[in-house]
């Protein structure tokens, strides 16, 4: 009797690779981890009824799935990658029926063992398809690892990005305010004032227009690092008179947050001096420190030959 666990579907998704969907998933297990449903790869490899059908070799020993079933494809699969189907998943899909996967990691070698079978001889029209499919599918995922992709697919990155974002925070921000220190560049004030044509006093020096304020923390604070001018916010909030009690870079610190700081007033000033407008140096900053969240999106279809 079969006492294996049946897990959930936290995350699921459809990852588009070269011209292919699977089907993947997160588990509730403690690994996390990240699978493929059996019937999508099956479909993927030409191989109908799916991945719910199982050939049981002799009692006792591993199972296969349908699609790597067929006799002259034993010579081209190992005993470990055997073995891992042996481990294959049950878990319930968010649409609450069950289905069967496998672990996403072992799919280069699933995709190798049709690489291999085309490349001995084989004649077999089947093989030849699936070897096809298979190359198309290494193509795909080559550059970029499994685990990610099935990550973006099922959306559990936001998962993973909350944990990664405090370890972040962590090295930035101190959890008090230390003593005045920084002092934010003249320089990189007279070039704003300069670019909006708006005429520079000494009086600037100490009494800016407020919506300088919203560029810095616009500008700078919240492309240093994801999250990092929530967390200043947080720390250092307004009073009820409406100023805050601290300068934002007080928290910064001194090996991580400062040299970033400083990093970015070199490189604002540089845009905005070969910047003749506003628009334009916006054009620029937006470029060179694209806004955390911003969504760069993967064309997985490509052709990476």
């Amino acid at each position: 009797m079969d006492n294996k666990p049946i897990y959930k579907a936290t995350h699921q998704g459809e990852l588009p690779l070269n011209g292919y969907s699977l089907s993947c998933a997160v588990l509730n297990d403690d690994e996390k981890t990240r699978v493929f449903s059996e019937r999508a790869i099956a479909t993927a490899f030409g191989i109908k009824g799916g991945g719910a059908y199982w050939q049981k070799k002799k009692e006792g020993s591993a199972l296969l799935p349908e699609y790597l079933s067929a006799n002259y494809l034993k010579p081209f699969i190992s005993k470990d990658l055997e073995n891992k189907f042996h481990s294959a998943y049950t878990y319930i899909a968010k649409s609450g029926t069950e289905s069967t996967g496998v672990d996403a990691t072992i799919l280069p070698e699933i995709c190798d063992v049709y690489i291999q079978a085309k490349n001995s001889g084989l004649k077999n029209k089947n093989i030849i398809k699936a070897a096809d499919v298979a190359y198309s599918l290494m193509k795909g995922f080559a550059t970029v690892g499994i685990v990610a992709l099935v990550d973006e697919a099922t959306g559990y990155q936001d998962v993973r990005v909350k944990d990664a974002l405090q370890q972040i925070l962590d090295k930035f921000l101190l959890n008090e305010a230390k003593k005045y220190k920084v002092t934010f560049p003249l320089e990189l004030y007279k070039e704003w004032f300069r670019l909006n044509g708006w005429q520079w006093q000494p009086e600037n020096a100490q009494k800016r227009p407020s919506v300088i304020g919203k560029w810095t923390n616009k500008y700078i604070y919240d492309r240093m690092a994801p999250g990092l001018l929530a967390e200043l916010e947080r720390k250092n909030p307004k009073n009820e008179k409406g100023y805050r009690e601290y300068k934002h870079f007080s928290f910064l610190t001194d090996e991580i947050g400062e040299p970033k700081l400083r990093e970015f007033f070199g490189g604002l000033i540089a845009l905005a001096k070969a910047s003749t407008s506003w628009k334009k140096y916006i054009s620029l900053v937006e470029r060179a420190y694209p806004a955390h969240g911003d969504q760069v999106k993967l064309f997985l279809d490509e052709d990476f030959d």
